[in-house]
């Protein structure tokens, strides 16, 4: 039934979840959550990363001029449909303000990391 969920590796989409798609510089990553299962410390996931689709816009069709812009990849926006049949996304204000907040911590985590490395680098030189 959940064909594009199949061709992922998803063998029981009845046990997802939720989800949750971040956009990091040209890809999009999924991460399919499922249902925490007897004896497990904590809940099993899944991530996917997909490859931003890149078209040319004209922008200016006087001088011809186009602007290069990405846009979620055509298999992605399908994995997202039959998860949204799944899990009935219905996302409130709040939801939207707590899923800004945890980008918020998630690109925390990713400059410290980041900053880590380059100090890193630079105590080797």
């Amino acid at each position: 039934m959940y064909q594009q969920l199949k061709n992922i590796g998803i063998e029981h989409p009845e046990k997802i979840e939720r989800y949750s798609l971040r956009q990091e510089a040209s890809y999009d990553t999924l991460k399919v959550y499922f249902s925490k299962q007897k004896g497990d410390l904590f809940a099993r996931s899944m991530k996917f990363k997909y490859p931003r689709q890149r078209k040319n816009v004209v922008v200016d069709s006087g001088t011809g001029r186009s602007r290069e812009v990405t846009e979620i990849n055509r298999s992605l926006s399908l994995v997202i449909d039959e998860l949204d049949r799944i899990v009935q996304h219905e996302q409130t204000e709040q939801d939207v303000k707590q899923k800004v907040l945890t980008d918020l911590r998630h690109l925390e985590k990713v400059v410290a990391s980041k900053i880590a490395e380059i100090e890193a680098e630079l105590d080797k030189l």
